[in-house]
């Protein structure tokens, strides 16, 4: 790892990546109900929290460190860390990232096919990561 993206992680045990793991599951939990509810924004940013909390998760358990820059650079990190399952996982958090300033701070709304689509899938990826 370089000094540069050494000074974008931080450290991360085994115990926080089962942390970050429970995090991810819980905000995967989350855009379903949303969705349900009518409320696209919510489901969108819960669906970027999952994948932000999956990706943490991953990153902690096959390399000890997590990604604390800027959130579009991530997926980069996660593909070069995080092992088969980071390569695996990398097109999705690039499919989320962008969606996270919307979610969060943009007055435009999300269509309801827009927040379904990115709607992050209950298996694959999300799935507990192997230990380095």
């Amino acid at each position: 790892m370089t000094a540069a993206r050494r000074t974008q992680t931080r450290p991360a045990s085994a115990a926080d990546a089962r942390a970050y793991l429970d995090k991810a599951r819980e905000f995967l939990r989350a855009p379903e109900d949303s969705l349900q509810l009518g409320n696209r924004v919510a489901a969108a940013g819960n669906a970027v929290h999952a994948g932000i909390g999956a990706a943490d998760a991953i990153t902690a358990a096959r390399a000890a460190v997590v990604w604390k820059g800027e959130h579009s650079q991530a997926p980069a990190h996660l593909e070069t860390v995080g092992g088969d399952e980071g390569r695996k996982a990398a097109p999705h958090l690039r499919r989320l990232a962008p969606l996270k300033n919307r979610a969060e701070y943009d007055p435009e709304p999300i269509s309801a096919t827009e927040a379904r689509r990115r709607s992050p899938p209950r298996h694959g990826w999300y799935a507990s990561p192997r230990k380095r």
